[in-house]
């Protein structure tokens, strides 16, 4: 019997021009902050109030992400909102085979050039006084974005026995 518990998410990108064609795909894995771990331990162990709804947003900026990063106080990256809209509605569906995921992309309609670093989910759509549950930055560097363009973002969580 394996004795340890690996929560591990993932955040898939794909870039499409005004007329629909690809630009380019990356994918991020996550990185949980302290916040977010916290949050996990007090739903199931100590009877916190669950967080039913999750969002996206979009990380910008040239800093680095670190575990003790909040909505409220992240130094290292801004939050991208060159989009229409407020953050973006996570809709994941039922686990299955250990996994969680949005089966359908979110779609951030972006609205001006930006430079994207990644991305991260949030217990609120707007503000900073929700819970951040991750951050996630690209391997191999940010990616640029332009009007006209759309983002679609698929984030999916996996469970295991590590």
């Amino acid at each position: 019997m394996k004795s340890t518990f690996k929560l591990k998410g993932k955040f898939k990108f794909e870039c499409f021009d005004k007329e629909g064609n690809l630009k380019w795909t990356k994918e991020a894995d996550n990185a949980a902050t302290d916040e977010g771990l916290n949050s996990v331990l007090n739903v199931y162990f100590n009877a916190a109030t669950q967080i039913t709804t999750w969002y996206i947003g979009l990380i910008t900026g040239t800093g680095t992400l670190d575990h003790e990063d909040t909505l409220a106080s992240h130094a290292g990256w801004t939050e991208g909102t060159d989009y229409t809209g407020n953050r973006l509605e996570w809709t994941e569906g039922a686990a299955s085979s250990q996994s969680i995921t949005n089966g359908t992309a979110v779609s951030f309609p972006i609205t001006d050039t930006m430079t994207v670093k990644g991305a991260f989910l949030a217990s609120v759509s707007t503000g900073t006084s929700g819970v951040l549950f991750c951050t996630a930055a690209f391997t191999g560097g940010d990616q640029g974005v332009g009007n006209g363009d759309t983002l679609k973002v698929t984030y999916t969580v996996t469970a295991a026995a590590a």
